[in-house]
């Protein structure tokens, strides 16, 4: 047949609301087609229903309705066909049925209603079910009529028995509840979003209500040139040469399309620009594509159906964003991703699917699949170039070292680096160092879970207190971590190194400075600091301790931060002699975390009191092993000092005497003034206006005893010297109040 009509025809009504109008003549020929049927099928229900009388009981006039209709259809056949001859109006309209589209439809762009029906070569039955669907998302007055004919007012969406029943052709309208019918295999009829994925049903039945999707809805009518252009980024531009590596091998893929659905999978860490690759291999096979955004997935897998469906008809490729695809990827109480791309398997394009987690194509058929595209990570240099073409203004030699230390801490993509310089280019004023680290690290995200905590640095402006020898080893430490930037880039060490960073043991007894130390470095390097829980990191079950390592240095990847281990020894012990199965895992537990901390760019903090039970082979990995030795009496009369509070009056404490007597660490002496102040808060509530109180000698003594017992040392009494009579007379339980 013929599959266009004239102009006179095209500027009638075509639908309930004279004022719609459609540039497809086809689209309208049919358009019209449905909605006079509809008109001659309200006429008869009117008519029918005017001399009904409804028998009593439980049934509603609705259901009764529908089953007089069922019971009633052979014998009202002849009735129906009578009234339609007799009655002027059923006559008038059924006159209106007989008009026949009059040009041919060559030329028509493609997405049309028209192109649509030359293509699938669909017959008579498939367009007038393909416009009676589209007509209650075109027409809003469609609905209420398409409900009336149904005996229906919920009912706003046609159904095929609606179908059946207006086409003259019934047996003709089964092959539209067929799978394989192209209208269903293709996602364009469907049906309608109602909001709950349990009415959602990939392929309609009798009874299943049908829409077009209006994304598809406009494409097909002619009325989605310039709002859906604006919804969505098509590219318009030539094809171009791929940069970057991008390999022959995908190209040739992709342009031997074949008429099924694709997927290419392309990984890449968080931050990626995942679209420049896929609009890139997209162009150099001449296609463009449709770039999908946070709509994706916003929306459901209903939509993303409409959307494949879409993007066939306009003949481009999608790009689904990391963010659609793990929305998808969530577990559902209705159809999974896999139901979904079953559904739409034949359509003919290729989807991209941004992906920034490790596998979360488990429910993809593999029949699908394309080989995935592992896109590498930023390089120092791209970062750096990043940085400077974001941040234009920040020129000069000093701004040079910061961005350059900036990109080494800070391994971030594309797009976290632009999200950063537009949110700095609002600041009001000149941007400074800290305001370019404090954006960075607002972005920087650690996810390590129940496997370490966050600490809170407890010492700012202490100072450590070393051996002059361990107190310059110290200092090399920071002077590496400032300077690796300019090393590993400067002078060429990172490709040898693989851009590690450091690795640093501290040992020694317990009390002796590690954990402090460790503290102050984060305070000194600007270093966020997590202790790493070993209980959950070590598993009894075979293989679970490697994936919480895995999943510890992986979280600590993009951006540097201090990891402390402490008491370190439960984890980087020594490998064992094979004896069994455990024996064997547990080394390999050990090699597998020698291998991850050779690879981790941030500073790594071991802490342990037992050096000695390290496995060797991890000691000849660490850049810098700092022993902790017990604080001689120089070293414990700081310390004594530094650990009284500032404002304190401690007049009558002898810190010498203290130091001298006393082989304390510095972790006893800090416990030791804590609880002396306590005590002393108590006996002396008030103390003169504007100090803090007084710290005594007496009580201090006292909780030096403390401190002994509970470390269950014996002490002689004659270490106190002029005060052993206070001791004695503690020992002896007669102590006096000081009062």
């Amino acid at each position: 047949m013929n599959i266009n009509i004239g102009k006179q025809q095209q500027r009638e009504a075509i639908v309930f609301s004279p004022e719609l109008q459609t540039d497809d003549p086809l689209a309208a020929f049919w358009l019209f087609q449905a909605t006079v049927r509809l008109r001659r099928e309200l006429c008869w229900r009117l008519a029918e229903r005017a001399g009904r009388s409804y028998a009593s009981g439980s049934l509603s006039s609705v259901e009764w309705d529908r089953l007089q209709d069922s019971l009633d259809k052979k014998r009202v056949w002849e009735d129906k066909l009578r009234f339609f001859q007799e009655d002027p109006t059923a006559r008038f309209l059924s006159d209106q049925l007989d008009r026949i589209p009059s040009q041919d439809g060559e030329g028509a762009p493609r997405g049309s209603f028209t192109w649509l029906v030359r293509e699938l070569s669909l017959d008579d039955t498939s367009m007038f079910a393909l416009a009676l669907a589209l007509l209650p998302v075109f027409d809003n007055a469609a609905g209420g009529v398409v409900a009336a004919c149904q005996n229906d007012p919920a009912r706003v969406y046609p159904t095929l028995s609606l179908v059946q029943k207006l086409w003259d052709f019934p047996r003709e309208v089964l092959a539209l509840a067929d799978p394989g019918h192209p209208l269903i295999r293709l996602g364009l009829l469907a049906p309608p979003v109602y909001g709950s994925v349990d009415r959602f049903s990939l392929t309609p039945d009798w009874e299943s209500p049908l829409a077009v999707p209006v994304p598809i809805s406009r494409q097909l009518l002619g009325c989605d040139s310039q709002s859906f252009a604006r919804e969505t980024d098509f590219s318009s531009a030539p094809p171009v040469i791929c940069s970057r590596g991008v390999e022959v091998s995908w190209i040739s893929l992709l342009q031997s399309r074949s008429d099924s659905l694709w997927l290419l999978p392309i990984f890449g860490k968080k931050g990626c620009d995942h679209f420049s690759w896929a609009d890139e291999l997209s162009r150099a096979t001449g296609r463009p594509v449709f770039r999908g955004g946070a709509e994706s997935a916003a929306c459901d897998l209903r939509h993303l159906r409409s959307l494949v469906t879409v993007c066939w008809l306009k003949n481009v490729d999608l790009y689904l964003p990391p963010e659609a695809i793990s929305f998808f990827s969530r577990e559902t109480a209705g159809p999974s991703f896999a139901d979904l791309l079953m559904s739409i398997q034949t359509v003919p394009i290729t989807v991209f699917l941004g992906i920034d987690e490790e596998n979360p194509l488990h429910q993809v058929p593999s029949h699908l699949l394309l080989p995935a595209v592992h896109l590498p990570a930023s390089t120092f240099s791209e970062r750096v170039e990043l940085w400077k073409s974001y941040l234009p203004e920040l020129t000069g030699r000093e701004w040079e070292r910061i961005i350059d230390e900036c990109s080494r801490r800070f391994r971030f993509e594309k797009l976290t680096i632009a999200s950063i310089a537009m949110g700095l280019t609002m600041f009001q004023g000149e941007i400074d160092r800290r305001d370019l680290f404090g954006a960075c690290r607002r972005f920087q995200d650690v996810r390590i879970g129940d496997l370490g905590q966050k600490v809170v640095p407890r010492f700012s402006g202490e100072r450590l207190i070393l051996p002059s020898r361990h107190q310059q080893q110290y200092r090399e430490v920071v002077n590496a971590m400032r300077s690796l930037a300019d090393v590993h880039y400067g002078w060429g060490t990172g490709d040898a190194w693989n851009e590690s960073g450091l690795s640093v043991l501290f040992s020694g007894a317990p009390g002796t400075g590690k954990t402090m130390a460790a503290e102050m470095l984060a305070l000194e390097l600007d270093l966020p600091m997590y202790r790493i829980d070993l209980s959950q990191v070590v598993n009894k079950y075979i293989g679970e301790t490697e994936k919480n390592l895995k999943r510890l240095f992986d979280a600590a990847d993009d951006a540097d931060i201090i990891l402390f281990f402490d008491e370190a020894d439960a984890l980087f012990g020594r490998r064992s002699e094979v004896r069994d199965s455990h024996d064997r895992y547990a080394n390999l537990e050990i090699s597998y975390l020698l291998e991850r901390m050779e690879r981790f760019k941030g500073l790594a903090i071991l802490a342990t009191n037992r050096k000695k039970d390290l496995d060797e082979a991890f000691l000849r990995r660490l850049r810098y092993i700092i022993d902790f030795p017990m604080p001689e009496t120089e070293e414990r009369l700081r310390i004594w000092r530094q650990a009284t509070p500032e404002g304190v009056e401690v007049s009558g404490v002898d810190f010498d005497f203290l130091a001298r007597q006393f082989q304390l660490s510095g972790g006893n002496i800090r416990s030791i003034v804590f609880n002396a102040c306590l005590q002393c808060a108590a006996l002396f509530p008030d103390p003169p206006k504007g100090r803090k109180g007084t710290l005594k000698m007496e009580q201090v003594l006292v909780s030096v005893k403390r401190e002994y017992e509970k470390l269950n040392r014996s002490f002689d009494p004659q270490f106190f010297g002029p005060y052993k009579k206070l001791i004695n007379e503690m020992e002896k339980g007669d102590a006096r109040n000081p009062h």
